[in-house]
């Protein structure tokens, strides 16, 4: 397929999950986080600060090595893709995939040996593979056809190939100051309640993580393992959290889930360093296909 008729098909599938996101939004089922949103760059660089080291060393348990072809799913930043394709050096394969890559594709740009596709994991089949790994992170928490998505990561594996999944669970941990000593905290657990309804009236299973190993192992995968790893104070839990309020505050007051004030309060109490922000539990599981 020549360059031009690449960027008409590509043109033509981003009309048409544009249609799909747009759709859902209209329900109040679409991705609470948009990834065109202005905040979007700087929760990719927080969630990477945070967990891109946990990722990494899962990464390594799994044995990567050169030559290895790897999907990364829901790919949002860059950073975890560049360092597949760093590891798995020119003789291998990255492709990181999104079902909206307008921050992805410019996230992307410069990172040798990653491509970018535009995909919906729940609804599209697999791409070209089969891969030595599959991962995807903070991803099918929000993909309503959560089943579906983990039978096509399956069918898209080699034999003895490895899925890594990785998962926030917020039923598990769902404070996100847990040393609620005072009316700053009282507040941010309880704009986090808050956010965590909308995150439902969206999809979300918020208790999916803790799911993961029975998941992978239904799915057909062998050996399959699990851990869980949560920071509870961080400068870029700070970032992530100013970020987040930032992109949901209008929905959550249009909700009458708080208020414009409480929310202005919120973010002074953050901006002041008077919180021990903390995340949800992110649990990670990973199996390999038989």
């Amino acid at each position: 397929m020549d360059q031009e008729q690449d960027q008409d098909q590509d043109q033509a599938q981003g009309q048409g999950q544009d249609q799909v996101q747009a759709q859902a939004q209209d329900q109040g089922k679409g991705y609470l986080l948009d990834n065109r949103q202005a905040e979007a760059g700087t929760r990719f660089d927080a969630l990477a600060a945070l967990f891109d080291a946990s990722t990494f060393r899962h990464f390594e348990t799994v044995g990567i090595d050169e030559g290895w072809r790897c999907w990364e799913v829901g790919a949002g930043g860059p950073t975890v893709s560049a360092w597949l394709a760093e590891r798995v050096g020119p003789r291998g394969r990255v492709l990181a995939t999104d079902i909206d890559v307008s921050w992805t594709k410019t996230a992307a740009e410069g990172v040798a040996g990653v491509e970018v596709l535009r995909h919906d994991v729940a609804r599209d089949e697999p791409p070209a593979g089969p891969f030595d790994l599959i991962h995807a992170r903070l991803v099918l928490v929000h993909v309503p056809d959560r089943d579906a998505a983990l039978r096509a990561m399956f069918r898209a594996l080699r034999p003895g190939g490895w899925l890594l999944i990785e998962d926030a669970d917020p039923t598990l941990q769902p404070l996100i100051c847990p040393d609620a000593y005072g009316p700053e905290q009282e507040l941010a657990n309880r704009l986090r309640r808050g956010f965590r309804e909308l995150l439902q009236q969206r999809g979300a299973d918020l208790a999916y993580g803790r799911k993961l190993p029975r998941l992978l192992r239904e799915a057909g995968l062998v050996d399959v393992e699990a851990d869980a790893y949560f920071p509870i104070a961080s400068p870029a839990c700070d970032v992530l959290e100013a970020a987040t309020v930032h992109q949901v505050r209008d929905k959550l007051i249009a909700a009458g889930l708080a208020t414009d004030e409480e929310i202005e309060r919120h973010l002074a109490n953050i901006a002041a360093g008077r919180l021990d922000l903390a995340t949800s539990p992110m649990i990670s599981a990973w199996g390999r296909r038989p």
